[in-house]
């Protein structure tokens, strides 16, 4: 150990050394080492080889005793790591060979049975595995606080109107609630689907060893049960080759993080002065080296703009594994990376995002008027001739002439004389006029999942439930 509790590993060589008569050219060993990538994983390894050393003592393959040296000598390594006495030696060749080193150094020859019936294969397969297991219900969490937070805001604002859009031009009147809770929806899938790659994640693969398991009595069962997976995987080969659950989960990140873009996307353009329905926080805003009135929604922008990289790592996972022969290859090793870096993106973009939604103001007077325009009530003529008995199909030719008589008179629909409804169909009467302001079209559209202010509290009341659910 070093003067700054690094434990080096200079007298120690690499696992695989015996074959070879001289050491690694040191250029070869900084190209193939995975320590920097792989080191988060430390405590997952620890807690992978205590398993180890437990089964390998209850079947007999190691002494008791040596078990029990085995343990407590990671158990101190593990405080260590805590407490920051000591620190990853990052000439290691990746994070199994520094803490299998480490332990050899602490408790002698014991610290070399800890890899009996193993190989690196299966274990870097473990680790990942009780590394996501353990980090990906984090993120999770912070999906669901994201959704409580959308489902606090549309609770606020279940009678505040807005535009709806459909190819960004003026569609229906809805309300500000709606939109939050259509924005919670995308995350209460992505919740999902987390979930769902953890279930197919908790087999175990250790015990596979290098590919064709081990000719010792080893009994993965036990070991999957001290690690507390649902149960073993059915394939040795397979087991070290597989990278499912790394692309799996990369591409659940990749749909968060799309979800998160298109949410961002809509608050950059509610930003502008043309639409002026949001306010962001000071906080969650930055400004410009020459233009000293501009306030800029570049964290949004960030957020739509990493989307790019999370893609970018889906899809490096994709072509490293598109074309590798069973079982393991070392370009496998290119996986953490990518998982890693997708994982790390989508979390803080998460958080940023919640925060920056929590602080913003909404222009709701704005958002109001900006229904007034567009002629968002034009389906509404429709509905109500449909309700008349007219076919729906002539009845969207009656309001589409409707529009066109209002757009000749410069005018909105709701101020067109009766007289000009009536040449477009004498089952029009005064009546259609409280039927076609921007609250009474929201309040009309009351099929489950619409945006009549009780739906939306129905909707409401279900994101809570899935919050209250997700946080037990």
């Amino acid at each position: 150990m070093n003067d700054h509790g690094t434990m080096t590993t200079d007298n120690h060589a690499a696992l695989w050394h015996g074959r070879f008569e001289e050491g690694p050219d040191a250029g070869a060993v900084a190209f193939e080492t995975s320590i920097h990538a792989d080191e988060r994983m430390a405590l997952d390894d620890i807690f992978g080889s205590k398993a180890h050393a437990r089964m390998l003592g209850e079947t007999g393959i190691i002494t008791r005793t040596e078990s029990e040296r085995i343990i407590e000598g990671l158990d101190s390594i593990e405080r260590d790591l805590l407490s920051g006495t000591l620190s990853v030696d990052y000439s290691a060749e990746d994070i199994h060979s520094f803490i299998e080193a480490t332990l050899t150094d602490r408790i002698g020859e014991a610290g070399k049975k800890v890899h009996t019936g193993r190989s690196r294969n299966d274990q870097v397969a473990l680790d990942e595995r009780l590394y996501l297991r353990r980090a990906v219900p984090e993120l999770r969490k912070k999906i669901i606080n994201l959704v409580k937070t959308l489902a606090d805001l549309a609770e606020k604002h279940t009678d505040s109107l807005m535009p709806g859009f459909t190819h960004m031009q003026h569609a229906q009147p809805v309300t500000l609630a709606q939109h939050f809770c259509a924005w919670a929806w995308m995350f209460t899938r992505d919740c999902g689907r987390l979930t769902d790659a953890l279930c197919r994640l908790s087999r175990s693969p250790i015990g596979a060893c290098a590919l064709a398991g081990s000719s010792l009595p080893l009994d993965r069962k036990l070991e999957a049960e001290l690690l507390g997976f649902d149960e073993v995987t059915q394939n040795s080969l397979d087991s070290v080759s597989d990278r499912d659950y790394c692309i799996e989960l990369a591409s659940a990140f990749a749909l968060i993080q799309t979800h998160l873009s298109r949410c961002c996307e809509e608050i950059v353009l509610w930003s502008t002065s043309e639409f002026s329905f949001i306010d962001l926080s000071e906080r969650w805003s930055t400004g410009s080296s020459i233009m000293p009135q501009k306030k800029n929604p570049d964290f949004a922008e960030l957020i739509r703009g990493r989307t790019g990289r999370v893609y970018g790592d889906l899809f490096a996972l994709l072509t490293m594994m598109k074309g590798l022969p069973l079982a393991y290859d070392r370009d496998m090793q290119e996986d953490k990376e990518s998982l890693f870096d997708g994982f790390d993106t989508v979390s803080s973009c998460v958080s940023v995002f919640t925060q920056m939604i929590a602080t913003a103001t909404w222009n709701t007077q704005r958002m109001a008027s900006a229904c007034e325009s567009g002629f968002l009530n034009a389906t509404d003529v429709a509905d109500y001739l449909v309700r008349k008995g007219m076919p729906f199909r002539t009845a969207h030719e009656v309001s589409a002439k409707a529009v066109r008589i209002a757009i000749g008179k410069n005018c909105r629909l709701e101020d067109l004389p009766i007289a000009d409804f009536k040449s477009c169909s004498e089952l029009i009467e005064d009546d259609i006029y409280k039927m076609l302001t921007p609250s009474a079209c929201v309040a009309s559209r009351k099929t489950e999942g619409g945006p009549a202010p009780e739906c939306v509290q129905e909707q409401i009341k279900k994101l809570r439930e899935f919050v209250s659910n997700g946080e037990n």
